[in-house]
C-alpha cells in the first residue's frame, strides 16, 4: 500500500475529534496550574520594604534572635532565604552568603514549579490546533473526491460542496481552540515569570542587608587588632 494513501486513510479514519479532546485536556490542566500558582504566590505576600526596615533595625542592635523571629513570622520566600543566612551568621559572612544562595536556589525551584508546562502549552497548542485543522481539511477533500467520482444526481451535486464547506468550517474550529488554549497559558506564564524575578530581586536585597551587617561586624572585630 502507498504510504501516502495509508496515512490518508489513517487520518480520515480517526478524524480531528481526538485533537479537540487533547486541547480540552490541556486547557483543563493549564487552568488548574494557573489557579494553583496564583494561590501559591498569594500566600507568599508580605511587605518586604517594611520587613527589610525592621530587619535592619534589629541587626543594628545586634539582635540576631529577634531578627530570626521576625523573619519566621513572614510567609514570604524572601524571609525563608534570609533565615538561612542568619542560621549561619555565627560562622561569618561568607558562610551566610553561601547558605542564602542555596536557599534562594531552592525557592526559585518552588516559584517556577509547573511553569514549564504553561510555556509548552502556550508554544504548541496553536500547532496542535492547526494539525486538527489539516486533518479536517484532508477528510473534507477526500469526501469531495469520493463523491465526484460517483454517479451523482443534481441534488447530490448541490449537497456535496455544502458538506465539504461544513467540514472545513468544523476543521477551522480546531485552530481557534488551539489559540484559545495558548493565549491564557502564555499570558500567565509571562506574569508568573515576572513575579518570580520580582521576588528574587527582593530576596537579593534582603540578603544584602544581612551580609552588610555581618561584614561590618567582622570589620569592627578586627579593628582593635589593627590599632595595636
Amino acid at each position: 500500500m502507498n504510504l501516502v494513501q495509508w496515512l490518508l486513510r489513517l487520518m480520515v479514519g480517526f478524524g480531528a475529534g481526538w485533537v479537540m479532546w487533547l486541547l480540552v485536556g490541556l486547557s483543563v490542566v493549564s487552568v488548574a496550574i494557573i489557579l494553583e500558582r496564583s494561590w501559591f504566590y498569594w500566600t507568599l505576600r508580605d511587605d518586604i520594604g517594611r520587613l527589610a526596615g525592621e530587619l535592619r533595625s534589629l541587626l543594628h542592635d545586634s539582635d540576631l534572635e529577634g531578627a530570626r523571629k521576625r523573619l519566621d513570622r513572614s510567609p514570604s520566600a524572601e524571609a525563608a532565604v534570609a533565615i538561612a543566612g542568619l542560621v549561619e551568621a555565627e560562622r561569618g559572612a561568607r558562610a551566610a552568603e553561601e547558605a542564602m544562595k542555596g536557599a534562594a536556589a531552592l525557592q526559585r525551584l518552588k516559584l517556577e514549579r509547573r511553569l514549564a508546562f504553561l510555556a509548552t502549552v502556550g508554544n504548541n497548542a496553536p500547532f496542535i490546533g492547526l494539525f486538527g485543522t489539516v486533518i479536517g481539511i484532508v477528510a473534507a477533500f477526500e469526501a469531495l473526491g469520493t463523491q465526484s467520482t460517483a454517479v451523482a444526481t443534481a441534488s447530490t451535486n448541490i449537497a456535496a460542496p455544502t458538506q465539504v464547506m461544513s467540514a472545513i468550517a468544523e476543521a477551522l474550529v480546531a485552530t481557534a481552540v488551539g489559540l484559545l488554549v495558548a493565549i491564557p497559558a502564555v499570558a500567565f506564564f509571562n506574569f508568573f515569570q515576572r513575579h518570580t524575578k520580582f521576588i528574587l530581586a527582593n530576596t537579593d536585597a534582603l540578603c544584602r542587608v544581612i551580609i552588610s551587617h555581618l561584614v561590618a561586624e567582622t570589620s569592627d572585630a578586627r579593628e582593635p587588632e589593627g590599632t595595636d
